[in-house]
């Protein structure tokens, strides 16, 4: 049993390292995930490793063949299409209970959290503002008390954090944010169903500048 829950934490622990390390770039689409190699970098045994690689089977962004290596997923451009229409489905729907829903404490752990993408996009700290927006998205969804939309999130968050989570425009991004929550401070979800689409509009054109250098149209 206690050998049971230590490779369980090891497992979790390596799958944390490799999913980190695909969603920052350091291992790119298409490369392997070869165990023994993995292993030996982390510095324990393989089974976790093959646990870890399960986990990130089940996230989406690894793929898992018979009798070959495991690999970093490649996205198409209609793969980027696919998520855009279902992430904008889902987050106007969330942003737009949460609007109606999200008590006093709720909207003050959003606005801390805006303050928080502001502070780090004027220091220019990436990393900071880049988990403060994805933490502004996830958060929105919670403040929905929709218990089937925060399991569709859970279900996409890392694939979505992989696609639209790596943008460039800190300063921007932030000020979008704070409009964003600015009507849903004055319960104003006529304009959250205008503002959502338009910004996720605009981080599904980043996407395709960053994953394929070109705007995509595909109908």
């Amino acid at each position: 049993m206690v050998r049971e829950r230590t490779t369980q934490l090891e497992s979790a622990r390596v799958a944390e390292i490799l999913r980190e390390d695909i969603l920052s770039g350091r291992r790119l689409p298409g490369s392997r995930l070869v165990e023994r190699d993995i292993a030996a970098e982390l510095r324990v045994s393989r089974l976790p490793v093959r646990e870890a690689i399960r986990a990130l089977v089940a996230d989406g962004i690894v793929i898992a063949t018979p009798r070959t290596w495991a690999v970093v997923r490649t996205f198409s451009a209609q793969d980027l299409q696919d998520f855009a229409q279902v992430r904008e489905a889902m987050e106007t729907l969330s942003f737009e209970l949460a609007t109606q829903r999200a008590d006093e404490s709720g909207l003050q752990l959003l606005e801390s959290i805006v303050d928080e993408e502001n502070a780090a996009a004027a220091a220019g700290d990436v990393e900071a503002a880049r988990r403060a927006s994805t933490t502004f998205h996830i958060t929105a969804v919670q403040l929905a008390h929709n218990a089937m939309l925060s399991e569709l999130a859970e279900s996409l968050v890392t694939r979505l954090r992989w696609l639209f989570g790596p943008h460039e425009d800190l300063a921007g991004m932030a000020v979008a944010h704070r409009e964003i929550f600015a009507a849903m401070r004055a319960r104003d979800v006529a304009a959250i169903r205008r503002l959502i689409p338009a910004h996720l509009a605009e981080g599904r054109v980043a996407a395709e500048r960053r994953l394929f250098g070109r705007l995509d149209e595909i109908d």
